[in-house]
């Protein structure tokens, strides 16, 4: 059992065993010894501590880890013994140094270089990084700023805001991706004492006096201090913005994955709208999981954003995080787009099968009457999920089953004299066969009463037969000479009969005549109202005609009429006995 010490190393509390304390107090003081009268040897020494500090740090898991003689040993050999280096003139010779100098080249960090700065030492910092001169770095700023109408100036703010500045000896190394140890701390702020000097012994005192009474900044400081603190501003308020998006949207995705995933024993709508469309079978809660990945993880690195604006020293997350988070959401936008593509596939291809039955009339001359009969359970559930006309029910034993209204009806003239019915089903699948199996799965129902045939206007199929577009089309072949009418009863679906006829009429308004089958396969209008020779139906006393020829207007009260019409010859109007033509 070792005695543990604490200790402010860099003003950062450290846990550190008692051997180790021993160990790490003795190397400071050879540290400093080796440093008696040279100049900025406090700013020496200050940033050595800072920069053990930081070793420290990064080798501990968590705060109350213990620091024992393997750190100590593992900091020691990277920041090198005092004996391994010159500390007089002779270092900054060309003379080869010691070869345990731990000269080894470090990974660069980005920082903003203000000593070499124009406004914030952006650009400065971006050259040290990518190891070219300062002033093409400036250039690229100013083409992109002029190219893009002064959108980089934003881009610049923000990277004012979130690359820190190089203040310490330290980061300075680490922003030229320098070894920082002794030898290199040492020098670095030997080479600043000496810049230092250079530039008291050839200033200006008269001049300086001068620029210290005229401003205490430059112009660019000033400048600098204001967009500053205005792009704090703003870049504060878009970081706020983009926590608030990103939690907003990753808490929903999580609340809609367990809704959806987890409660599908409710019955929610959305599930019942997927498991009709499903036609790849893929659990609901497996589509979910790859969505709030796919959507979740890209707005968790917006919420990272918004914190790392925000909070200066937030601590990164890690690289096996980033890149396992990285590649979840590659995996998961891979599994949806193959489960799209499979979803796709499973209506690549149209099968259909035909069913037709001779309709037995015990006298033909009588007159037929085609009635068409609305589904009485369509709508009996409270889950009324559509897809294209297509609902979930349930059918008089209790089983689910799809309700459909895509059913069309044409009327046609037949070859023979026998009255017949032909019902084409058809439905999509992921090959031929499998889209004719499912079409045959498809139930219609019609039934012949004396001389009434009733014709369901709806289709039904099993659930597990999925959305497939199913449909139906029911051709009705009557012989030449057929007296018929049609009754839409309570269905809605009067427009989806198909005929020709004199009329022009469409299936709504075949409903209200008596109709006969000609010769021609044209049908013939037995009781609808008679024109005059200017084509007007004398029994209409009011109309409103719009169609491609224009508009027909025709208003006729107490023998009073007036009439306007609007054609490409222009406007006609006619009141009473007087005309206007215009």
């Amino acid at each position: 059992m070792n005695k543990t010490v604490n200790i402010n190393l860099a003003n950062i509390l450290f846990h550190i065993d008692e051997d180790a304390y021993n160990k790490m107090r003795r190397y400071l003081e050879a540290v400093k010894r080796s440093f008696t009268n040279t100049p900025g040897s406090d700013e020496i020494l200050a940033d050595i501590e800072a920069r053990i500090a930081e070793l420290f740090h990064e080798k501990l898991q968590d705060e109350r880890q213990v620091i024992t003689q393997k750190e100590v040993d593992e900091v020691i050999a990277i920041m090198g013994q005092p004996e391994d280096y010159m500390v007089d003139e002779d270092i900054f010779e060309d003379e080869p140094r010691s070869a345990t100098g731990q000269e080894t080249k470090r990974v660069k960090k980005l920082y903003r270089d203000t000593e070499n700065k124009y406004v914030a030492g952006v650009s400065a910092g971006l050259a040290h990084y990518f190891n070219v001169e300062p002033v093409w770095i400036r250039l690229a700023w100013i083409l992109l700023t002029v190219g893009s109408s002064g959108g980089f100036i934003l881009i610049y703010g923000l990277l004012w805001i979130l690359i820190p500045e190089a203040v310490t000896t330290s980061q300075k190394l680490d922003m030229r991706g320098e070894a920082v140890n002794i030898s290199n701390i040492e020098r670095k702020v030997k080479e600043g004492f000496e810049e230092m000097a250079d530039k008291i012994k050839s200033v200006d005192y008269d001049k300086v006096g001068n620029k210290v009474k005229d401003s205490g900044k430059t112009f660019f400081d000033t400048v600098g201090d204001i967009i500053m603190f205005l792009f704090k501003i703003v870049g504060k308020f878009i970081g706020i913005i983009l926590i608030i998006i990103g939690a907003a949207t990753i808490i929903g995705l999580f609340i809609g994955m367990l809704t959806v995933g987890a409660l599908d024993w409710i019955h929610l709508p959305g599930v019942d709208f997927y498991d009709m469309v499903n036609a790849t079978n893929t659990p609901v809660w497996i589509v979910s999981l790859m969505a709030f990945f796919a959507i979740g993880i890209p707005f968790f690195f917006l919420l990272y954003l918004g914190l790392k604006i925000l909070v200066t020293n937030l601590k990164s997350i890690g690289n096996i995080a980033k890149f396992s988070l990285l590649g979840l959401w590659l995996i998961s936008i891979i599994a949806l787009i193959v489960m799209g593509v499979r979803q796709a596939a499973a209506h690549a291809y149209t099968g259909s099968v035909t069913q037709g039955e001779e309709l037995y009339m015990e006298n033909l001359q009588d007159t037929l009457n085609i009635e068409l009969v609305s589904s009485s359970f369509e709508y009996a559930d409270h889950r009324n999920v559509s897809v294209d006309g297509m609902t979930i029910s349930t059918d008089e034993n209790g089983a689910e089953v799809f309700v459909s209204k895509d059913v069309r009806f044409n009327i046609k003239k037949s070859k023979d004299s026998l009255v017949r019915i032909e019902v084409r089903k058809e439905a999509n699948g992921p090959s031929f066969n499998e889209a004719k199996a499912t079409s045959e799965k498809i139930v219609y129902g019609y039934e012949m009463e004396g001389n009434t045939l009733l014709l369901d206007d709806f289709l039904t199929t099993a659930r597990e037969n999925k959305f497939m577009d199913q449909e139906v089309r029911a051709n009705l072949y009557l012989p030449a000479g057929t007296l018929f009418g049609l009754t839409v009863g309570n269905s809605n679906r009067c427009w989806s009969i198909r005929s020709e006829n004199d009329q022009d009429m469409d299936g709504c308004e075949v409903s209200k005549y008596l109709w006969k089958m000609g010769s021609d396969g044209e049908m013939d209008c037995l009781n609808c109202p008679e024109s005059n020779d200017n084509g007007e139906n004398q029994n209409e006393n009011n109309r409103v005609i719009i169609n491609e020829d224009g508009i027909d207007i025709n208003i006729r009260d107490n023998g009073e009429s007036f009439k306007m019409k609007i054609d490409e010859n222009g406007v006609d109007i006619k009141a009473k006995d007087s005309e206007n033509n215009r």
